[in-house]
């Protein structure tokens, strides 16, 4: 089970990754090193800042940096799937110059984990976790409602585990 996750945005990211000179050591550290395996404490930026041996507001400044600049979008929690709350795959078609607009605000939402384009009819799929099964149908209806798009929503039937975490650099 994957407890933390770093959410980045793929785009910006790709950008930034191709360009490694321009992020620095602790900048690089942080996306390669805790897109798993963030420290599960009360002080989980403490603990990093003495792995690391800077200081503390350091990271915290690094991560807004990083999420200022849009190569992360998130840093939280990921829980295997129905062990807590509630979650659905969830897909939209969008029409093409649509796209980086309807994307980005989906992205928005704290319930997305992350979305991806894909080359099918349905273009756009993402994930919604909640606490309940009202709240995943409450994010996919504010959705449909803003977009103007139905949300094609695929239940979990059967789990599989994929470690979305990849090393940058070696």
């Amino acid at each position: 089970m994957s407890i933390t996750n770093i959410k980045t945005r793929a785009d910006d990211t790709a950008a930034a990754l191709d360009a490694p000179a321009s992020l620095t050591p602790l900048e690089k550290c942080l996306l390669n090193e805790y897109q798993r395996g963030f420290p599960v404490c009360a002080e989980p930026f403490a603990e990093i800042a003495a792995q690391q041996d800077v200081p503390e507001a350091q990271v915290i400044a690094t991560l807004a940096s990083l999420q200022q600049r849009g190569l992360i979008s998130r840093v939280g929690p990921v829980f295997a799937p129905l062990r807590a709350g509630a979650s659905t795959l969830a897909a939209l078609s969008v029409t093409g110059d649509r796209l980086p607009a309807v994307a980005d605000m989906v992205s928005r939402y704290d319930e997305v984990n992350h979305n991806y384009e894909r080359e099918h009819h349905y273009n756009l799929w993402f994930v919604v976790t909640a606490a309940d099964e009202a709240g995943v149908q409450g994010v996919l209806e504010d959705i449909e409602m803003r977009t103007g798009l139905a949300v094609l929503d695929l239940p979990l039937e059967q789990s599989f585990y994929i470690d979305l975490g990849f090393p940058l650099w070696c």
